[in-house]
């Protein structure tokens, strides 16, 4: 098939026609004549071979074949504008304040020494910094981007990029197990406290797999909803109860001692750290940067 070398020819002023309702609108925001317009959208309808639009001295409406062209002319000047930001973005400096949330375990343990390093590479950053468990609209309340540790994403309009995964225990103090016994099944939670967390969907339904049988799903007894994992694994230490928390949040309980990880012959779930932002449109050097740093410095 041989490109035609004019294809682009006419469709940006053809979507703004459409956009605005009129070629003296179209004229005006293009800075070109009212005669320029309406002589381009007939270049264009000639070399389609098409009418695309029904015109009149009072209104413009589209063809069935004009509205199937405009869906798809849209798309193409969106892509085409995007690439120019990309290139552009590409070219300049971070600037700015990055206004980020972010889990306060997780992000003392493993994003402070990349914000560290942001600040080094692009010091005319400035960052404002949410440290909270909440789940914050990141377009109404003015934040750049999110970072989340979840084992279900939301339906959502944002763009989520995967950076970093960690196992999740179901775990509990020797103290607690002593008192109220040691389940050796995901079955035997059905008569034990749980502590649950309460960003989930269905914070009391836990998830088990194992090598060698059916996968299970159990509505735990949820004595404890909880929007905070750092609170969440406060009150398993202090033996109200059994709870099921991402890795990262376990690590200087687990090295001494103060907890035990139950189902150990079960696999272990999967809890994946999101970057979460709104658009991938018009990403700010700022955002692209940061997300660059977490892919590559964020542990494996």
């Amino acid at each position: 098939m041989k490109l035609d070398t004019k294809l682009f020819d006419g469709v940006v002023i053809f979507t703004q026609v459409i956009e605005l309702g009129s070629f003296s609108e179209a004229a005006e925001k293009t800075g070109h004549s009212t005669s320029y317009i309406s002589k381009a959208i007939t270049k264009l309808e000639q070399r389609l071979k098409t009418r695309l639009l029904h015109r009149t001295t009072r209104s413009l409406s589209l063809t069935p074949e004009g509205k199937l062209f405009h869906q798809q002319c849209v798309q193409m000047v969106m892509d085409a504008e995007q690439a120019v930001v990309m290139l552009d973005s590409s070219q300049q400096t971070p600037t700015g304040t990055l206004k980020i949330s972010c889990p306060v375990t997780f992000g003392l343990q493993y994003l402070q020494p990349i914000l560290s390093l942001y600040m080094r590479l692009y010091p005319q950053i400035k960052l404002d910094i949410d440290f909270s468990d909440r789940h914050v609209d990141l377009v109404q309340d003015g934040y750049d981007l999110a970072i989340r540790a979840t084992q279900q994403l939301d339906d959502s309009s944002l763009i989520c990029k995967r950076i970093s995964q960690f196992h999740a225990y179901t775990i509990a103090t020797p103290a607690y197990l002593a008192k109220h016994g040691t389940p050796l099944t995901p079955e035997d939670l059905i008569t034990h406290q749980c502590i649950c967390y309460s960003n989930m969907k269905q914070p009391n339904r836990w998830v088990f797999e194992h090598p060698q049988k059916d996968t299970m799903t159990i509505d735990v007894p949820q004595v404890i909803a909880c929007n905070n994992a750092d609170m969440e694994l406060a009150m398993v230490l202090d033996g109200h109860g059994i709870s099921r928390l991402p890795s990262f949040y376990l690590t200087k309980a687990l090295a001494e001692n103060k907890l035990t990880v139950l189902f150990q012959d079960y696999h272990q779930p999967e809890v994946d750290i999101y970057a979460i932002y709104p658009s991938r449109k018009h990403l700010t050097p700022k955002v692209r940067s940061f997300i660059d740093l977490l892919v590559e410095h964020m542990p494996a």
